[in-house]
């Protein structure tokens, strides 16, 4: 069984969903590895440490997915612009894919897949779950995501974060806001934390009140029913109208005395929740920044321009798309290693045969034998 690893097509995205060491594990397994020339140059491994590692180097995307079994990418496969052809329209039919893939966003590439029979597994869809700890790149992309974006904010704002005691006088501590407390939220709180910031934080899902305060932060609530905002598996889900009312009055009011908010609010498979109105962007001083990592799903802010950094009336609106591109060493590592374990479970052999029954298999399959399953 041929396991290939093409070269990203997006031109900014820097992370490779293999690394030398899980070439090795593959092999050990009984899979052939082959890779294309370059992939792994954003993420400073080259063609060399991944011979070393046991696998073979392609000359370009045809020869790399034309044979493979298993096709491993980070972001779904999509329309090369310099070789005028659809990465799907090069793997074979029957075939298996394993990489970020939102069924409800990724038109084109779904036709294409449910067209050749090809297996899809989405990391989107790994379950929240003890067994499928390991497999969740989600959460390992989140904790990057949420820890660089106080880094990039900081920069953002034109004051320091810690409170600091100088001969000319004390400097206060940045105010930090941060909407949503999942993985990239309790990160983005507990590195707040480290740089001395003074930190708040708002979540929909009361459950989360007591991780958010074993962090430091103080937890803003709005008073409702205990299960106003929690979904399956511990995600939020959309809240009341009445509840949004209350919210907005709320964070209006905290909003307008932060130094720094970061956003990170997602509801699966649907567009991120306007939470920040133009209103409240208004109430915000000038050298202050908002920071919002649900922009590629729409933005948590109205004011939001996804993929761009632009300046409102004096406040910055970073809406930057893959902030865990950015850090590509780690982001590679620890995406490679989600992945491998996702390949042992479902491939147990070195074959096509895996349990539809089995709660992984279910929940990451989206398409097999020409048909959407998810």
């Amino acid at each position: 069984m041929i396991i290939s690893i093409p070269k990203e097509v997006n031109i900014n995205e820097s992370r490779i969903a293999i690394i030398p060491s899980t070439v090795k594990e593959y092999i050990k397994k009984g899979f052939s590895v082959q890779i294309e020339s370059g992939a792994g140059d954003k993420s400073f491994i080259s063609d060399k440490e991944f011979q070393l590692a046991g696998a073979s180097i392609t000359k370009n995307a045809q020869e790399t997915l034309q044979n493979a079994d298993l096709v491993l990418k980070v972001n779904a496969p999509t329309f090369d612009v310099n070789t005028n052809i659809h990465e799907v329209d090069l793997m074979k039919d029957n075939s298996a894919l394993i990489s970020f893939f939102q069924t409800s966003i990724e038109q084109e590439a779904l036709k294409k897949i449910v067209e050749k029979k090809i297996s899809g597994f989405s990391m989107h869809n790994i379950p929240r779950t003890t067994l499928a700890q390991k497999m969740d790149a989600l959460s390992s992309q989140s904790n990057i995501a949420g820890y660089k974006a106080v880094l990039v904010g900081s920069t953002h704002i034109g004051k320091y974060m810690p409170l600091l005691m100088t001969a000319a006088g004390t400097i206060q501590p940045s105010k930090v806001l941060i909407i949503g407390a999942g993985v990239a939220g309790l990160q983005a709180i507990a590195t707040s934390k480290r740089l001395g910031a003074q930190v708040e934080a708002f979540d929909v899902r009361p459950v989360v009140k007591e991780q958010v305060e074993s962090l430091g932060a103080k937890f803003i609530e709005v008073p409702a029913d205990e299960n106003e905002g929690v979904g399956d598996g511990g995600y939020a889900k959309e809240t009341s109208e009445k509840y949004k009312k209350k919210q907005a009055e709320l964070l209006k009011n905290h909003i307008s005395k932060s130094d720094l908010v970061i956003t990170t609010a997602l509801i699966p498979g649907r567009p991120a929740p306007k939470i920040i109105t133009d209103d409240m962007v208004e109430t915000m001083k000038g050298g202050t920044a908002i920071m919002d990592l649900a922009s590629e799903n729409g933005g948590n802010c109205t004011l939001t321009k996804p993929g761009e950094v632009y300046k409102k009336n004096g406040v910055i609106i970073d809406g930057s798309f893959n902030i865990p591109g950015t850090m590509p060493i780690h982001a590679s590592q620890l995406y490679a290693k989600n992945v491998v374990a996702l390949v042992k479970h479902v491939f147990s052999q070195v074959n096509f045969e895996f349990d539809l029954k089995d709660e992984i298999v279910s929940g990451s399959l989206y398409t097999h034998n020409g048909k959407i399953i998810n």
